[in-house]
């Protein structure tokens, strides 16, 4: 094996077995787009350990600063919110009281595997993390959360913050789309192709090469865990499944980093990922025009505060309410017509007990989102429980459409049937919902939220979000990380 020429984050954030070499040494492996005559776990891999500023376009370094401040909005969001809180008291238990990397919630810091894991909860518990369509996956909350870590320990760049988060999207989104639609029948994608996510993430900060940052994904792989059950318990595991990711990947490429062994086909092997959590897998899905596509673009903002399947059906009610001027006392039924992932995840959620556990009942945020164009934060803490509300959901029913599931996870269209108390059944259809990337949210839209995202539970001031919103917009220097939001 080749030995990585790195610093890697001790458990207290301290470098060790430090080299004097530049790490940018080490990264010998294949550019993007390299030979596909290695497997498909090694040229991901060597994919993630070559990328360079100047292989990403424009473009793609654009929207990466709009996921970042997308991102730290939504972990500020989650001050406070019980389940982050207890995760965050206990990871601060057990690291030190003071690091070179940031808490965001808390405005504390401490070591790179305390902060991601506490950044990777609270960035996923306000439902208004970024999602990428094909892979079913939110990328922003076990990236951003390790790549800021590791470039606030490491002393990197936001340029260099920039392009990690980029490998580790790309490789993530990748691994997502591989494993397939019965992956995530019974599997959190989030939390297990979120393990390799985080894994690339860091090991680009810390400079592994091709065969270092494969045996990263290695031990990465092997530790992948996250399943739906919890939803049905209303239980909190869905902030501790980013929490294991972010830390996990972190953990892989450290160990990577310092000669630790992984195994070398964890995503195609006859005993890997694939074998043992999908019967869909496509390897071709891992090599998809690398270097070419570029995934992290593809990558969708939230509009509505809740799980991204009650998305489309949302928007297709909230217009089929406007254009014939609709109350919710106005009608009587309404059918979302959805694919089989949206039955899978949301079916189970009949009588939403919790806020968060009500932001996977399609019913509630149907109610939600009919009552005021939008299901937002607000509105879920204020009304999730009102009257009219819990009528209005069982009024709500979903029903498979075959046009819908054929077109996902490519595409999420939005299809609703709307039977009015006066007799009048009308139908809605959305095919781009609100925040794709047809139809994504502009900067202007993306810092609108950010505020509010911000001031959500007092997580930062206006003045702290609007310093922080145009440090987002400066991210792509040569000048170190620093603190976020700066002391």
């Amino acid at each position: 094996m080749t030995q990585a020429r790195a610093h890697c984050p001790s458990p207290t954030g301290l470098p060790q077995g430090a080299s004097t070499s530049d790490p940018s040494v080490a990264r010998h492996g294949a550019q993007p787009g390299h030979p596909p005559n290695l497997a498909p776990s090694a040229q991901l891999a060597a994919f993630a350990s070559s990328l360079r500023h100047a292989d990403i376009p424009a473009a793609v370094l654009r929207r990466t600063e709009d996921l970042f401040l997308d991102w730290i909005a939504s972990a500020l969001a989650g001050r406070g919110a019980r389940p982050v809180e207890t995760l965050a008291s206990f990871w601060l238990s057990q690291g030190p009281a003071t690091g070179p990397c940031d808490v965001l919630i808390h405005r504390r810091t401490s070591s790179p595997m305390v902060a991601a894991a506490i950044n990777a909860a609270s960035s996923h518990h306000a439902e208004q993390d970024d999602v990428h369509n094909g892979s079913v996956f939110h990328p922003a909350t076990v990236v951003f959360p390790v790549a800021l870590a590791m470039a606030q320990s490491l002393g990197r760049s936001g340029r260099e913050l920039l392009v990690a988060a980029v490998a580790g999207y790309e490789v993530g989104i990748r691994v997502g789309e591989f494993l397939g639609r019965s992956h995530y029948r019974i599997f959190h994608t989030t939390g297990t192709a979120g393990s390799l996510a985080a894994a690339a993430t860091a090991g680009h900060l810390l400079g592994l090469d091709a065969t270092t940052m494969l045996h990263a994904f290695g031990s990465a792989g092997t530790q992948a865990a996250g399943l739906w059950e919890f939803l049905r318990d209303a239980a909190d595991s869905k902030q501790l499944h980013t929490a294991h990711a972010a830390s996990t990947g972190l953990t892989a490429a450290c160990l990577a980093a310092s000669g630790f062994t992984g195994a070398r086909h964890i995503l195609e092997g006859p005993q890997g990922l694939a074998a043992g959590m999908s019967t869909d897998a496509d390897p071709r899905r891992l090599t998809d025009r690398l270097g070419q596509r570029w995934a992290t673009a593809e990558t969708s903002f939230k509009y509505h505060a809740s799980c991204r399947h009650t998305h489309p059906a949302a928007d297709a009610l909230v217009q089929v309410m406007r254009d014939h001027a609709l109350g919710l006392d106005d009608i009587e039924s309404v059918v979302a017509r959805v694919h089989q992932g949206a039955i899978d995840v949301l079916g189970p959620v009949t009588d939403p007990r919790t806020v968060h556990q009500a932001k996977f009942s399609m019913g509630t945020v149907l109610a939600l989102a009919g009552r005021h164009g939008h299901a937002g934060l607000g509105e879920f803490d204020a009304e999730h429980q009102a009257t009219a509300v819990r009528a209005f959901r069982e009024r709500v029913s979903m029903a498979l459409d075959e046009e819908v599931d054929q077109a996902y996870p490519a595409r999420w269209i939005g299809k609703v049937e709307v039977l009015t108390r006066d007799g009048r059944r009308l139908h809605g259809r959305v095919d781009v919902p609100k925040g794709d990337p047809e139809n994504t949210l502009s900067r202007d839209e993306l810092e609108e939220k950010a505020l509010k995202l911000g001031g959500y539970r007092d997580g930062a001031t206006e003045a702290e979000m609007r310093a922080l919103i145009a440090r987002v917009w400066a991210l792509d220097a040569d000048a170190p990380i620093g603190r976020w939001p700066q002391a």
